[in-house]
């Protein structure tokens, strides 16, 4: 089971956005995430007319490790470790490590 999923809310913990708070957008294969707002990259794109895809610099959020990012604690409003157990009935959930909450509904 993965610890951090797209919806969850996370904080940068080192970096150049070290501090910035956002929703992940995407977990891609490679062990790496896409922050809404963090880690803005400028891309430089052609356009293409029979696509009506306009040409010119556009910004976009490049991936971050997984390790550059913790689950934020909503209780604490900081960044939390988080651990997985089985529950009595046998689904597996994500808790918070400092305070033993489920992060799961």
């Amino acid at each position: 089971m993965k610890k951090i999923r797209k919806g969850d809310n996370v904080i940068v913990i080192s970096g150049r956005d070290k501090g910035r708070k956002g929703a992940v957008l995407a977990v891609l294969e490679n062990e790496t995430v896409l922050v809404e707002n963090v880690n803005r990259v400028k891309r430089h794109t052609r356009g293409n007319p029979q696509m009506n895809k306009a040409g010119g610099i556009l910004e976009k959020e490049a991936p971050l490790h997984v390790s550059k990012v913790a689950l934020l604690n909503p209780a604490t409003q900081k960044a939390d470790r988080v651990g997985v157990k089985r529950l009595a009935d046998g689904k597996h959930v994500r808790f918070f490590k400092s305070n033993g909450e489920v992060v799961d509904a």
